[in-house]
């Protein structure tokens, strides 16, 4: 249905009729000099300017009760929608040390590196999230928020694909990716607050230790769920012949356990992307939505229809006090009499 934003504004209406009934009209000082003929051209002059045509007064009335609309600011008002919301506060913290460019993931029959890897299961995790809000951190030596706690998982996920390494350093400052979460959704009152934290090393820079900022978080209700990224072994050509190494010798799962058993949560080990997946499968059944319903109107603003139709009218109305207008709509008017007379 179509409603009004400002009524009152119609009360503006009867406004140029009542300039017109009580103003006091605007007067000249009349020339001292006899000049019958003069007078007689100025008074033929003043007729035709003090009666304009019918139409100019039609349009311009109808551009003035059009403008008075467009500031009443006519809303279409939808349906009703129903919308589901959580309140759940998760954040997504995702390390971009150098060691995420190890390519030990299968993708699609080929090796590719732990940074697309969780991009690649992220993109599913995000999509399934609707109605909670869900911010990113990136971490390397420092730790950044990519993105606060939003509903806007669009934009959450065109930032998370743009992440790239160096963004953060090389190094991992999993403490300090820790307190800045805690910190972010402290912001908010208080629900299901969730962390996850993906990581394939050890904790080598940063201001807190990662242990301190876990009890940080348990003090703070936050649930801290770890993930620990990278294969156990991988095939690579040396010196003399290809040979077997561990490409995630580096990882700390004694640290990532405890953070997730002090916090409530669990700790995870993705060696490939199945394992990954199944993780955040996992996640969802852990973490489910409680969905509550809601309903909203959907409003759509019209004002800017009136408004271009007045200034259209408001402009023909002008070019139509021309004089070069006014001989042409003279001439073709004269010209249709002529042929109907005929």
């Amino acid at each position: 249905m179509l409603s009004l934003q400002w009524p009152l504004m119609l009360l503006a209406l009867p406004l140029p009729f009542l300039v017109y009934r009580f103003a006091p009209a605007f007067k000249t000082e009349q020339s001292q000099v006899f000049a019958p003929s003069l007078m007689m051209l100025a008074d033929q002059k003043e007729q035709q300017t003090s009666n304009p045509h019918i139409s100019v007064w039609i349009l311009a009335i109808l551009a003035w009760i059009l403008l008075v609309i467009a500031a009443a600011r006519p809303t279409f008002v939808g349906e009703p929608q129903a919308i589901t919301s959580s309140d759940r506060n998760m954040m997504l913290a995702v390390d971009l040390s150098g060691s995420m460019k190890e390519e030990d993931m299968s993708f699609q029959g080929r090796l590719v590196n732990r940074l697309q890897t969780v991009k690649a299961v992220l993109t599913d995790f995000i999509k399934k999230r609707e109605g909670d809000r869900l911010g990113l951190i990136l971490f390397g030596t420092k730790a950044y928020v990519q993105t606060p706690l939003t509903f806007d998982l669009h934009t959450l996920q065109i930032l998370l694909d743009e992440a790239t390494f160096g963004l953060a350093g090389r190094k991992t400052a999993i403490g300090d990716a820790i307190g800045l979460s805690v910190k972010r959704l402290l912001d908010l009152p208080e629900s299901n607050r969730v962390l996850i934290i993906l990581t394939d090393g050890q904790n080598t820079a940063g201001e807190i230790e990662p242990l301190q900022a876990a009890k940080l978080a348990q003090q703070a209700g936050v649930k801290i769920y770890t993930i620990g990224i990278g294969a156990d072994e991988l095939v690579v050509q040396g010196f003399f012949g290809p040979k077997r190494i561990n490409p995630s010798r580096d990882l700390d799962e004694v640290t990532l356990t405890t953070i997730a058993q002090d916090t409530g949560g669990q700790y995870y080990r993705a060696r490939n992307l199945e394992e990954l997946e199944q993780i955040y499968t996992e996640l969802d059944s852990l973490e489910a939505i409680e969905m509550e319903e809601q309903s909203i109107r959907p409003e759509k603003s019209l004002f800017h229809f009136p408004l271009g139709l007045a200034l259209l009218l408001a402009l023909f109305v002008y070019l139509l006090q021309l004089p070069t207008i006014n001989k042409w709509l003279e001439s073709i008017t004269g010209t249709i009499k002529g042929k109907a007379h005929v």
